[in-house]
């Protein structure tokens, strides 16, 4: 299928980003969003069976299956879609047209709503607007889909800021440290961290168990979502297989910096289990099994 624009296009729009030059970017990045919107309307409309989506990598197609629980197949588009509303967004942001780029940042979700970034974006962008519920729904999307240590930590530096500004100092405190856990030296965290030893230096002494207390008590889980870590792992195992140590290390430590070391290798242990306990119950031979991203037409397994 010929897809409406290419990643040479995105890659020239993105140069007079870089170059600063918004005037040169946004009109073309405008055209690539037309194309994009005429080409979809006509040959990639969703069904019930199927839906179009320009992930990344494979990892982020999985845990996409695992966390949403989409049933329906999944089909990756070749050139990242998502990345035109993103760049188009960050355009029109330079310009303070918010409402314009609130939309596009919506549609790089749309594309691609594993990538927790746009999802951060959007909800600076709707909390500028004054729209607090929103802002707090996806900073907890956030939640149950980061695949990266600091885009969770900046999840909870915002629950965490409308914690103290809600009264809710332990609550607060909860926030500020798992956040720290993840990105001890991100900015964000570190400006949370403070406001909260300032705001509420009483609530700054409590125990860890009653500080997570609180969290669990506003609904919110305590780290990263470990069906991602999970879906990490598994791409990992698959990466080795393949003979790509580099991917391979590149997405244990994803891993690891979002549950530590120890974690980290029981879940390996668990899944070198599963594996070998489904090998033998198909009578496989060392050597034998197809590996997962063999399986479903070429793609990961649980994709």
């Amino acid at each position: 299928m010929d897809m409406p624009v290419t990643s040479a296009d995105i890659a020239q729009a993105e140069r007079f980003l870089a170059a600063g030059e918004i005037g040169q970017a946004e009109p073309m990045l405008e055209r690539l969003v037309e194309r994009i919107e005429d080409f979809a309307a006509t040959e990639l409309a969703t069904t019930q069976d199927t839906q179009y989506f320009s992930f990344e990598e494979p990892f982020e197609r999985i845990a996409y299956r695992r966390v949403e629980e989409d049933p329906r197949t999944l089909v990756n588009v070749d050139v990242p879609f998502d990345r035109v509303y993103a760049d188009l967004a960050f355009a029109l942001i330079r310009q303070e047209r918010y409402e314009e780029a609130t939309r596009a940042l919506a549609q790089a979700v749309r594309w691609n709503p594993m990538k927790c970034s746009y999802r951060l974006d959007l909800a600076a962008l709707k909390r500028q607007a004054g729209d607090v519920r929103e802002w707090l729904a996806l900073s907890h999307s956030v939640m149950e889909r980061a695949s990266d240590a600091r885009e969770l930590a900046r999840a909870y530096v915002n629950f965490g800021m409308w914690f103290v500004d809600e009264g809710k100092p332990e609550a607060a405190v909860g926030c500020s440290r798992v956040a720290r856990s993840l990105a001890s030296a991100d900015q964000a965290v570190q400006a949370l961290v403070a406001r909260v030893e300032d705001e509420a230096p009483e609530a700054a002494q409590i125990t860890d168990d009653t500080a997570l207390g609180a969290i669990a008590a506003e609904g919110l889980p305590a780290g990263a979502n470990a069906e991602v870590c999970i879906c990490l792992l598994m791409c990992a195992s698959d990466a080795i297989e393949s003979g790509d140590t580099g991917e391979a290390a590149r997405l244990t430590v994803r891993a690891r910096n979002l549950i530590g070391e120890d974690a980290c290798r029981a879940l390996i242990q668990l899944i070198r289990a599963s594996d070998a306990e489904l090998a033998a119950e198909k009578g496989q031979v060392a050597g034998g099994a197809a590996p997962r991203d063999a399986q479903e037409g070429g793609q990961p397994h649980g994709a």
